[in-house]
């Protein structure tokens, strides 16, 4: 199985970059992991709605076609990381060839694009940056596929 992750933008704090770097290092010995960077250009006097609504399509056009698309929001299922990694084992045991874990910008993702998802996930009832969300979720990867092969760092 492969995993896809499209970031809007750059990430802003280095330290959070060489987070996401580490834990990208970490997970290509489990899983076929892509982050893709996608420019986002910022026009002025767009609405918050339209703002989200061009982000959905950048990040709609970023996407594999046929992925299984988990898209990551604060009102989705929340899930342990023992579930988060059953879960994935599950999407493999399936046959999935490829996950696709989409993050919003700033402002979050547009209900359409959330209706579209075929699950969506929430980190935590707490709210973080989008750039705090990235690492959060490369952590909670590598922990699940830890978990999957019984190594001791998730304890």
């Amino acid at each position: 199985m492969k995993i896809e992750v499209p970031f809007l933008g750059k990430t802003k704090e280095r330290y959070i970059e060489e987070g996401i770097n580490d834990f990208q290092t970490r997970l290509c010995h489990y899983v076929s992991l892509e982050i893709k960077h996608i420019r986002v250009k910022h026009s002025k006097g767009l609405t918050a709605v339209q703002q989200i609504r061009a982000e959905g399509k950048l990040l709609e056009a970023s996407l594999s076609p046929g992925s299984y698309r988990i898209a990551l929001d604060g009102s989705g299922r929340s899930m342990s990381s023992e579930e988060l990694s059953e879960c994935l084992t599950n999407l493999e045991n399936l046959g999935v060839k490829k996950v696709s874990f989409v993050i919003g910008g700033p402002l979050g993702l547009a209900d359409t694009f959330l209706q579209k998802a075929d699950l969506v996930l929430s980190l935590s009832k707490m709210t973080f940056t989008h750039d705090l969300a990235r690492l959060l979720l490369l952590e909670q990867l590598y922990r699940a596929y830890t978990i999957k092969v019984g190594e001791k760092y998730h304890k």
